[in-house]
């Protein structure tokens, strides 16, 4: 196949998994969530994942942290050696794994609910049936889409997807909390961005 072809193909291959994510009212409900737990009372998202789920995830963490949504990201090895201890009361879990199976992410569950019994868990899942899911109070389904790696198992599309449900997340929590410029300009004191949006006052 002509490489360019190829690479219009595998583009259209992404393009389809993206509008093949359901969009039932689940987004609205996390953003109610979080903003009651986070905005509301004070506290702040904990992200988690392993591998390529976890990069999404701790990606996400500071985009929201960096548009007025605290949130960090807690490795879960680290978190069974005592990083467990960044969780508070009223914080949300945020846990991404694309089987729902994840033995670490399970495992996260099971120590912070052990913690603290009522902290509020959402996952995004390809697989909303999955033991994950069963334990979260609320699942973000990324519609499981088929990896465009050869192999059909190098995490590509899923993770294309779950960036782009993260950033849908942003966008509605920017506007749920009324996140302005200047807001922007107060948490970005350097670089191309700081600059800019002080530049937009």
């Amino acid at each position: 196949m002509n490489p360019q072809n190829k690479i219009a193909e595998l583009i259209q291959q992404e393009i389809a998994a993206l509008q093949n994510i359901p969009l039932g009212p689940e987004l609205h409900e996390t953003v109610e969530l979080i903003h009651q737990q986070v905005h509301k009372m004070n506290a702040k998202l904990v992200f988690s994942g392993m591998g390529k789920a976890g990069q999404v995830g701790s990606n996400i963490a500071t985009t929201l942290s960096s548009t007025g949504t605290p949130s960090i990201f807690l490795h879960p090895s680290e978190a069974q050696h005592g990083d467990l201890g960044i969780l508070q009361p009223n914080d949300v879990l945020f846990l991404v794994s694309n089987s729902g199976k994840t033995t670490e992410i399970l495992l996260l569950v099971q120590l912070a609910k052990s913690l603290y019994p009522e902290v509020k868990i959402i996952c995004m899942t390809g697989h909303p049936d999955s033991p994950l899911s069963e334990k979260a109070d609320i699942t973000l389904f990324t519609g499981n889409p088929n990896e465009i790696c050869p192999l059909g198992l190098t995490p590509t599309t899923s993770t294309t997807v779950m960036g782009v449900i993260g950033d849908m997340l942003v966008v509605m929590l920017m506007e749920k909390i009324n996140f302005t410029v200047k807001d922007y300009a107060q948490r970005h004191h350097s670089g191309y961005l700081g600059e800019k949006s002080r530049n937009h006052e």
